[in-house]
């Protein structure tokens, strides 16, 4: 009964990881930087491999939150990756403005 209670919540925090892979992908395509420390250092890795392991991270981070009845955890963590994905699209929209993208 609890997942459901969770469920949006649950389910925001997988859309907005996967719009964080996507408008990291594009971004980064565009020019722009990787402003995390923790994932410029797997980068050594590849771009795809980096940004899966910090996802893997996440979700495991998530359920963990989960699990020890912290639901508002997610919730956190879907504010903060609402701003990340904010944050890329701001960056791909400067980087588009300034590579003369339409």
């Amino acid at each position: 009964m609890w997942f459901l209670k969770q469920r949006p919540s649950i389910s925001v925090f997988v859309f907005l990881q996967v719009l964080d892979i996507l408008t990291t992908l594009i971004g980064l395509r565009l020019g722009a930087g990787e402003a995390s420390a923790f994932i410029g250092s797997l980068m050594h890795l590849g771009v795809v491999p980096a940004l899966m392991i910090s996802k893997i991270i996440a979700v495991l981070l998530m359920l963990l939150a989960l699990k020890r009845g912290r639901p508002r955890i997610v919730v956190m963590a879907n504010l903060w990756f609402a701003g990340v994905v904010t944050w890329n699209l701001a960056l791909i929209f400067s980087q588009a403005w300034r590579n003369g993208v339409a």
